[in-house]
């Protein structure tokens, strides 16, 4: 059985996510310690069972120390059970990190999937939805997967109640993913959401994005819900090789103005680069383009969050990673894993 450090790297939840969906993909079990010691709340908060709980029910597995802030945890996986399946975060917890937890393996499956997911949909340190459905499924779906999301109402923390459906139609085996060329622009779009909020909080993010991204009005919506306080602002990059999405979420004390240069920032950093994945999308390819046994990127510089993936990766799979530093702001990583 494979041991794992919760406190290597960056020390925090995506550690055990990896690693659940890495025994889930080669059927081997590991035992977890240290979970979340990095954090200002060690051990397993709801979000983290709630994709314990998920992983262990898909793929029949054994597990000691499923309980809420438990710092030890082994996993014992069985075969794959595709099927209809339900997952709550009851609390504001992503909805969307139990998903990416779950999700390969069940592309991998041998017959299709439906997954209804509630909790939240848009959180701060968690891909949102939109980052989903608009750049990672896609991808996604590139190497062979069908997946179809769609969002059935929004959930911002601290309300939660967001739900989203998701069906996967599995494929075998994974093709290999190459994105080394930018590619050509072909638009940029903003879109901010307020819920439960005045709208001037969005005019005003929205004002900067324009002013700072070149978007004309009708490259901004906004959108104004009703389903507990929320903000987010978000940038779309399309290019020919793939759409990026860049994000900030308000908070209590922070001006509309200082979230909306904060997205501006990391779209812009991101354009300087000129490269097709961002540094978030990185770290979440590692895994699919690992199971599809061979693939590369051009990147930005790699985290410490991506870097830790690595490392649970070369635990479960006897992968050779190329990690070259193209200049300062790129990076190439070549991936190929041994049969």
């Amino acid at each position: 059985m494979l041991t794992l450090d919760g406190n290597q790297g960056e020390g925090g939840g995506q550690i055990l996510r990896s690693a659940l969906t890495l025994a889930m993909l080669t059927q081997k079990p590991f035992r977890i310690e240290n979970i979340r010691a990095g954090r200002k709340k060690p051990g397993l908060l709801q979000q983290h069972l709630t994709a314990v709980q998920a992983a262990a029910r898909i793929a029949q597995a054994h597990v000691l120390g499923a309980e809420l802030g438990s710092r030890a945890l082994t996993f014992t996986p069985n075969e794959i059970a595709a099927g209809k399946y339900e997952f709550a975060v009851t609390t504001a917890g992503s909805a969307m990190l139990v998903l990416q937890t779950v999700l390969l393996p069940l592309v991998l499956a041998s017959a299709p999937s439906q997954l209804t997911l509630t909790g939240g949909t848009h959180n701060p340190a968690a891909p949102p939805f939109d980052f989903m459905q608009k750049t990672f499924l896609p991808l996604l779906n590139r190497m062979g997967g069908r997946v179809e999301a769609k969002l059935l109402r929004h959930g911002f923390y601290p309300a939660g109640g967001g739900k989203i459906e998701v069906s996967i139609q599995p494929t075998p085996t994974l093709a290999p993913l190459v994105l080394q060329d930018a590619g050509a622009m072909r638009s940029r779009f903003a879109k901010i959401i307020v819920s439960d909020l005045p709208r001037h909080i969005a005019e005003r993010e929205a004002k900067i994005i324009a002013e700072h991204m070149s978007l004309r009005p009708h490259e901004i919506e906004i959108a104004e819900l009703r389903c507990g306080p929320g903000n987010v602002a978000m940038i779309e990059i399309a290019r020919s090789s793939l759409t990026e999405v860049f994000t900030a979420f308000g908070e209590r004390g922070v001006r509309a103005e200082t979230v909306a240069q904060r997205v501006v920032d990391e779209a812009q950093k991101y354009l300087a680069a000129n490269v097709p994945v961002g540094e978030h999308l990185a770290d979440q390819l590692l895994v699919p383009i690992a199971a599809a046994a061979t693939g590369s990127f051009l990147t930005m510089p790699l985290s410490s969050h991506a870097q830790t993936n690595l490392a649970v990766l070369k635990q479960f799979w006897e992968v050779e990673v190329k990690v070259e530093e193209i200049n300062e702001r790129q990076t190439l990583v070549r991936m190929k894993r041994s049969e």
